[in-house]
C-alpha cells in the first residue's frame, strides 16, 4: 500500500474517509509524532477489522485510535470494541463538532483541529498477551515497510527513473 502517490489511487485514502476524518487523522498523527509514536493508518488487523490509526511507542506500546466525525457515525459503529485485542490502549478521536460526552469512558480521548490534537481523556490500559503483542508489532512492521517501498517507486517513477 502506497503513503505517497501522485495519482489519484491513494488505497490509504479510499473515498471513505470525509474531509472531516482526514483533518482529525491529521492533527491526532501530529500530536503522536510529537510524543515520539510512530503511527500507521488503516492496519489491517489479524482479526480483519481495519484500525484508523494505529500508533507504536519507544517501549512497543500498541495504541489503535478510533475516528469519529459525527454522532451517527459513532452509534452505527458496533466493531470497535473488537479492537481492544489489538492494543494495550484504545482511544477516540473526533472534532469541535462532536459533543465529547458520546464517547465511552473507558476509552481514551483526543481532540483534534486538524493542526494538533489534545489529549482530552487518558486511556485505561489493558497489556497485551505476549503473543499478540509480537503479531501486532510484526504486521506494524512489515506493512510499515511495504509502504516505504512502494512510496520510494511511486517518487522514482514520478521523477522519470528508468525502472529497467
Amino acid at each position: 500500500m502506497t503513503i505517497l502517490s501522485f495519482a489519484n489511487n491513494n488505497p490509504l485514502i479510499d473515498g471513505r474517509q470525509s474531509d472531516r476524518a482526514m483533518m482529525v487523522r491529521k492533527g491526532v498523527q501530529v500530536l503522536l509524532n510529537e510524543m515520539r509514536f510512530a503511527v500507521l493508518p488503516e492496519l489491517s488487523l489479524a482479526s480483519g477489522r481495519r484500525a484508523d490509526l494505529v500508533a507504536l511507542s519507544e517501549k512497543g506500546e500498541i495504541w489503535i485510535i478510533e475516528i469519529k466525525t459525527s454522532i451517527e457515525d459513532f452509534r452505527v459503529d458496533r466493531k470497535w470494541p473488537d479492537y481492544r485485542a489489538h492494543c494495550d490502549r484504545l482511544f477516540f478521536a473526533t472534532h469541535r463538532d462532536v459533543p465529547l460526552d458520546i464517547f465511552p469512558e473507558d476509552c481514551g480521548l483526543f481532540l483534534s483541529d486538524g493542526y494538533n490534537a489534545h489529549a482530552i481523556r487518558e486511556a485505561p490500559e489493558h497489556r497485551l498477551p505476549p503473543a499478540t503483542r509480537k503479531a501486532v508489532t510484526l504486521s506494524f512492521s512489515r506493512t510499515a515497510a511495504q509502504r516505504l517501498m512502494m512510496a520510494e517507486w511511486a517518487v522514482g517513477r514520478s521523477l522519470g527513473i528508468d525502472e529497467t
